[in-house]
């Protein structure tokens, strides 16, 4: 399939689209990839989302203008995402200092002693949408990743080179070990395979309430633990006392950063 630049018409590369037996294979890949994740300490994780981080830095100013060119935004709506994105590699990492083997105390009764503790669900699928596709993705793809899961994600086929490869490159170059994330742009078969195959333990999904519905029941079948952020309108609401340059030019900012569309 065709990924073309919405503002020129002009080719940015071809790319295949997965089917339901491609993301079953995926997803088994995935599966078989992530207890030797989960098992490796936190110190060797940590160090794969910095170097990501450090890769995404480096890389900055490809990386935005490849996030602008596809997704059909400005240089500096490209540049937000990268720094975003940069933003979640490091926040991912950090949460790999919190505690790990017993956790968190709970209330215990006399001789008894109770914790909660974090584990990891196992494969997670993330289905992410074409208009902020790079933050979109990062923000499912690495919190998961740092609890121990393997990730099968899953970019609108718009825009896959931003809302995937660019994350799969940045993983790759940073040491992480095969087979724990894979991604796979494809229409509405392969998401509706990525929600009922019984290899994926939870499924985030960005996008309409409409197609959050449909995600929701194909998951629910399974008893799949979901996250939904779904479509929504949001009101300015100005006050009588308000700044209005302030609201005047937040409103601007809104609505022209990328169409008012995040």
């Amino acid at each position: 399939m065709p990924v073309i630049e919405p503002a020129t018409g002009e080719l940015l590369m071809n790319t295949a689209m997965a089917d339901a037996a491609d993301i079953a294979v995926a997803c088994r890949e995935a599966a078989l990839a992530q207890p030797a994740w989960a098992a490796l300490g936190p110190r060797e994780k940590a160090e794969i989302f910095l170097l990501a981080a450090d890769h995404a830095v480096c890389a900055f100013d490809e990386l935005a203008l490849y996030v602008a060119r596809e997704s059909g935004g400005s240089l500096h709506k490209g540049q937000h995402e990268v720094n975003e994105a940069i933003v979640l590699l490091r926040q991912a990492a950090g949460m790999l200092s919190q505690a790990h083997g017993h956790g968190l105390m709970l209330p215990s009764a006399a001789g008894r002693l109770s914790y909660a503790r974090r584990v990891a669900h196992g494969v997670v699928g993330v289905i992410s949408p074409f208009n902020f596709p790079l933050v979109l993705s990062m923000r499912s793809v690495a919190p998961a990743l740092a609890a121990g899961n393997a990730v099968v994600l899953k970019p609108d086929p718009q825009t896959p080179i931003s809302g995937g490869f660019l994350i799969a490159r940045l993983f790759e170059e940073a040491g992480l070990p095969k087979g724990l994330l894979h991604v796979l742009p494809g229409a509405a078969d392969a998401g509706e395979a990525l929600c009922r195959d019984t290899n994926v333990q939870m499924i985030t999904f960005t996008g309409s309430t409409a197609a959050g519905r449909k995600v929701a029941e194909a998951a629910g079948r399974n008893l799949k633990k979901v996250s939904l952020e779904l479509g929504g309108k949001n009101p300015l609401v100005i006050l009588e006392d308000a700044d209005l340059d302030l609201a005047a030019s937040n409103a601007a900012f809104g609505a022209w950063l990328h169409q008012g569309q995040i």
